[in-house]
């Protein structure tokens, strides 16, 4: 993480303290109100949780107070939480998070919860060793290498991929997890939320062999990315390679002429049917790789991500597995296949 970034989280956090106390101080009167109704009461970070859970949940989904914090398209990576959202997490019976750098402030938010037997899912504690750390591939800019040389002292240790959801073999150990605390939470409906568990991670598996399908019958093994790159999970799943202007988390949005010739020579040297991007982005990159190679008839494709999903999109029907059938047809396409 840059330097400046650093600074802004703990001021952030030294903010998040100031706001929890009060929180405190003011005894939580409006979340009383939700712990008396009788709902489990459930936060997730980031879409992918929320939609595991609830698949997981079924029909009972209805009778659980179910909360999506970043459901406004806001990115994991710039998302502060508001005095609202500490509130909810300091009184819910589970709360579901990534674990990663982006969720500095979570530490603070759950020290001074006020309920004590609050369960808790960090992503990358349940996935230990197969979370992998972030890495800089050829082409790859870094992180404004030109900015204040004392931060190397600060980047000894390397910073982990955040991104574990966009591996369906991820998901399926996830939702295992997520399953085994709302039954502890929920003993009278264990036995639903095993059915229920049992048909997604089949639909997860399904899925997995569809993936494995489209790349064992695909012209091509390379994805090259106009764009910051999240998917190293899912393209480590299926042993593809990949070249990219950014990695995961960065912050960068515009890429030098050295990055455009390289990731253009690239599309060039591989013949390489499609320039790939990420969601709600405008593809400016990319248009320009494409602009930039000699034939400039590739094919502009994107991948979600799942960090800018909205209330509005889940309200029109998207989940979990919607998102990554989308990601196959678009591998399929940038693959040749």
């Amino acid at each position: 993480m840059k330097k400046s970034n650093v600074i802004k989280v703990k001021i952030f956090i030294a903010i998040l303290t100031i706001c929890v106390v009060a929180i405190g101080c003011l005894g939580l009167v409006a979340c009383d109100k939700t712990k008396d109704d009788g709902k489990l009461s459930i936060v997730c970070t980031i879409f992918p949780e929320y939609d595991w859970t609830k698949q997981i949940l079924g029909d009972e989904a209805k009778n659980v107070d179910l909360t999506l914090l970043l459901d406004d398209g806001v990115d994991l990576h710039s998302y502060q939480p508001s005095v609202e959202d500490i509130a909810k997490i300091s009184t819910c019976d589970l709360f579901i998070y990534v674990g990663g750098e982006s969720d500095e402030w979570v530490d603070k938010a759950l020290e001074n919860a006020t309920n004590k037997d609050m369960k808790v899912i960090n992503l990358l504690e349940v996935l230990g060793e197969k979370v992998k750390n972030e890495e800089t591939v050829e082409g790859m800019e870094g992180e404004h290498e030109h900015e204040h040389e004392e931060e190397h002292e600060e980047e000894h240790e390397e910073e982990k991929d955040e991104h574990v959801w966009l591996s369906l073999k991820n998901a399926s150990i996830l939702c295992d997890k997520i399953a085994f605390d709302l039954k502890a939470l929920d003993s009278k409906n264990a036995e639903k939320y095993d059915k229920n568990l049992a048909e997604y991670k089949s639909n997860l598996s399904e899925l997995d062999g569809e993936y494995a399908s489209a790349v064992k019958n695909a012209k091509y093994n390379t994805l090259v990315f106009g764009d910051r790159f999240p998917f190293r999970y899912l393209v480590d799943d299926y042993n593809l390679k990949y070249y990219a202007a950014f990695v995961g988390c960065s912050a960068e949005t515009e890429a030098s002429f050295e990055t455009i010739a390289f990731l253009a020579g690239k599309v060039d040297e591989l013949s390489l049917p499609a320039i790939c991007t990420i969601e709600g982005a405008k593809h400016e990159i990319a248009k320009t790789v494409k602009d930039n190679t000699k034939t400039k008839d590739q094919k502009i494709v994107t991948f979600d991500s799942m960090q800018s999903t909205t209330s509005q999109d889940i309200a029109n029907g998207e989940t979990y597995l919607s998102a990554m059938r989308g990601n196959l047809n678009s591998l399929k396409t940038a693959l040749g296949e």
